[in-house]
């Protein structure tokens, strides 16, 4: 198809309980693996993909290509990736899939994640996302495809990073401020 319109509808939404604020949750093929718990991101600048993830697919570290870039969070908190990696990804159902060879930053946190697809990734493929309609939906040579979030792990992702412990969380944020300290004491 040259030039598809991609849209939804109430139909698109309808296996969905409503209203809802899930976050919108994926299964996609990274590598040769089928990957569960992947957060699609729009406001994501980067890929992500979780150390455990990257272990659990026995991939060598020596493909890591270093990085000193860090990310940058919420609130201006820096995580610095153990490097950048490139693995085929492949989203949708033979034959309305599409592959693509994706750059993730390899991050060593806790996350109830295994990987995050921003806005590289997208664009890359041409996708449009509804976080209403928990889907994302983008142009093959055969029409176009959606892949539905998964609402049920959408929650279970949300209660198990609420659960997370503070201290796994801060093993991957290094501040490099430096703090002033109150010159007197306060009340």
């Amino acid at each position: 198809m040259d030039d598809p319109v991609i849209g939804f509808s109430e139909e698109d939404a309808r296996h969905l309980h409503h209203p809802h604020d899930a976050a919108l949750i994926v299964s996609i093929r990274i590598g040769d693996y089928n990957t569960h718990r992947v957060l699609v991101d729009n406001s994501s600048s980067a890929n992500i993909l979780y150390y455990p993830a990257f272990q659990q697919m026995k991939i060598v570290r020596e493909r890591l290509i270093p990085t000193d870039t860090p990310l940058v969070g919420f609130g201006g908190t820096r995580v610095y990736p153990l490097g950048v990696v490139t693995l085929s990804v492949t989203v949708g159902d033979y034959p309305q899939q599409i592959t693509k060879d994706v750059t993730f930053l390899e991050v060593d946190c806790s996350s109830a994640y295994n990987a995050i697809f921003g806005r590289p990734t997208l664009n890359s493929c041409k996708a449009m996302t509804s976080t209403y309609h928990l889907m994302v939906k983008f142009p093959t040579e055969y029409g176009v495809e959606k892949v539905r979030g998964d609402q049920i792990v959408a929650r279970e992702c949300y209660i198990a990073m609420l659960e997370m412990d503070d201290h796994l969380l801060a093993m991957c944020i290094e501040e490099r401020q430096m703090v002033e300290k109150p010159i007197e004491g306060t009340e």
